[in-house]
């Protein structure tokens, strides 16, 4: 049965508020309801069917969900496309996917534009929100149709495409779901149930981060479809989040442990300004949290700081405050329907306690990598696949990360997880960030090295070094501490707060083959 699902809320209460946009705007559901249903028309009405694809380079607006929520009821698929890529790496996206429409933001017109070129996509059906030369605008594509629901309504799905750090990036298909769509929006809300999250109830969501990845749309998509209003952010700041979630009242969210050493970072001063007392389930995921810096956000928000531990193709575990204080440093147990298994290099599972690499399984959930059955099957051993996390099982099935299996150190023969050593210098109220990596060893293999972006107003040099190494040996064992510092202005991380070690890492090991 469909009890939610933002159509059906939409029908019930349509003047109720579904989406605040970066600039202010605010849209009703109604509003929202007739946009989606215009676009399902117009894609029919150029000839699009079930399982073809639309794809999306755009910001934090609200096109991006009026072509979700359209594909959503049409039995399309959905690819955004991360917006800082070149007009080379999205053309390939959208050749790969077999895209039947590109909609793209004038924002970033001159890529998209040239992309398009390259692959000689047809002029006719590329869209453009704002001007981009060549591009037709894209209210066309709901121009003069029906604002009624669709006839022949089929559930669709989002086609993400993995990061690449290993070749050219994968997009994570998986079928769609033969029902109707209102029930497979109900059946996305159960992720929400898990975390205690319950429908309306004067629920908003902040998305701060871009809605090109998986999880951030995921959750604010998620949030329409169980009646919340959604508020949407251009660039995230620490200030900037406080103050939308005072405005607005703000009870959810999805961050990254990044954002929330950065709020931490505010002055004290600061952060009482703002009255968070609104906030009821605030859910992070993206990378292990240093254990500090989770313990300070529980003190300051309380028991709404929620964590899992997910991936594109599935997941996975999760934890509540109560429960991780128990288990500090946890990313929680299996969710209903998910198993989790460490196995070791050579396939053998692995006794609790042991660390190997994770793979995981979601029920009878299954995806593949498109058009890559190759890559399909190496990340997998029996039903269960991996993203290359590696990490440990305790005795009570808790799950423990130490780090990706790429970033590992082998200095040596001992295995190395920069987490740990990240962890610690972010400890420090004198880091602003840090990035820790093997650099050629002639006698060891690798050595460890960290790169640190200093906290605002703190000098970098040998004598802010001195002192973060000195910081270092009474937390960490000497084969752990890194040999030298460098120092950087900015780390390079996406608005997501990912960070691209490999642009920190790559330039030592040039010419030189490293061994994982």
């Amino acid at each position: 049965m469909a009890d939610h699902g933002f159509w059906t809320y939409a029908q019930k209460d349509p003047s109720q508020l579904a989406l605040v946009e970066p600039d202010g705007r605010e849209w009703t559901r109604g509003e929202l309801h007739a946009a989606c249903n215009r676009i399902v028309h117009g894609l029919r009405a150029l000839g699009l069917g079930k399982g073809d694809v639309v794809a999306a380079v755009l910001p934090n607006e609200a096109a991006i969900f009026e072509l979700y929520l359209a594909v959503a009821q049409a039995g399309m698929y959905l690819v955004p496309i991360n917006w800082h890529l070149t007009a080379p790496e999205i053309a390939y996206i959208v050749q790969d996917s077999e895209a039947k429409v590109l909609v793209a933001h004038e924002r970033f017109g001159d890529a998209a534009s040239k992309a398009a070129a390259e692959i000689g996509f047809a002029k006719d059906r590329c869209f453009a929100v704002g001007a981009i030369a060549g591009f037709r605008p894209f209210a066309d594509i709901g121009a003069g149709q029906p604002d009624t629901p669709p006839a022949d309504r089929a559930a669709g799905a989002v086609m993400n495409y993995t990061s690449g750090t290993t070749g050219r990036p994968k997009g994570v298909r998986r079928p769609l779901p033969p029902i109707d769509p209102d029930i497979a929006a109900t059946l996305l809300t159960g992720f929400f149930a898990m975390f205690g999250i319950q429908p309306e109830d004067a629920n908003v969501h902040l998305c701060g981060s871009p809605l090109y990845h998986t999880a951030v749309l995921v959750f604010s998509s998620t949030s329409l479809h169980y009646g919340h209003a959604v508020v949407l952010m251009e660039r995230w700041s620490p200030e900037l989040c406080l103050e939308a979630i005072q405005k607005y009242r703000v009870t959810t969210s999805h961050m990254v442990p990044t954002q929330f050493h950065r709020l931490l970072g505010l002055p004290e001063a600061v952060r009482r300004r703002y009255d968070v007392s609104s906030v009821r389930c605030m859910v992070h995921a993206a990378a292990p949290c240093p254990v500090d810096v989770k313990k300070r956000m529980i003190e300051w928000w309380g028991p709404a700081i929620c964590e899992y531990y997910a991936a594109t193709e599935g997941g996975g575990t999760l934890v509540r405050a109560e429960e991780w204080m128990r288990k500090p440093g946890t990313v929680g147990r299996p969710w209903a329907g998910a198993e989790v298994r460490i196995y070791d290099d050579a396939g053998r599972q692995l006794p609790p306690g042991e660390i190997g690499t994770v793979y995981m399984k979601l029920g009878a959930a299954d995806f593949e990598y498109y058009k890559d059955k190759e890559k399909t099957r190496k990340n997998r051993i029996e039903n269960f696949f991996t993203v290359g996390d590696v990490g440990y099982l305790d005795a009570d099935g808790y799950l423990f990360l130490c780090d990706r299996k790429s970033d590992m150190i082998i200095s040596g023969g001992v295995n190395i997880y920069p987490a740990e050593i990240e962890n610690e210098f972010l400890s420090h109220p004198k880091v602003g960030d840090v990035a820790v990596f093997g650099i050629p060893h002639e006698e060891w293999g690798e050595e460890v090295k960290a790169v640190i972006e200093p906290a605002a107003g703190v000098e970098p040099g040998p004598a802010l070094a001195a002192e973060l190494l000195g910081w270092c040996k009474d937390r960490l064992a000497k084969y752990k501490t890194p040999k030298s510092i460098d120092f950087i202005a900015e780390m390079p991380r996406d608005p997501n707060g990912k960070l691209y070690k490999r642009k920190l890492r790559d330039p030592y090991w040039e010419g030189r083959e490293r061994a994982i």
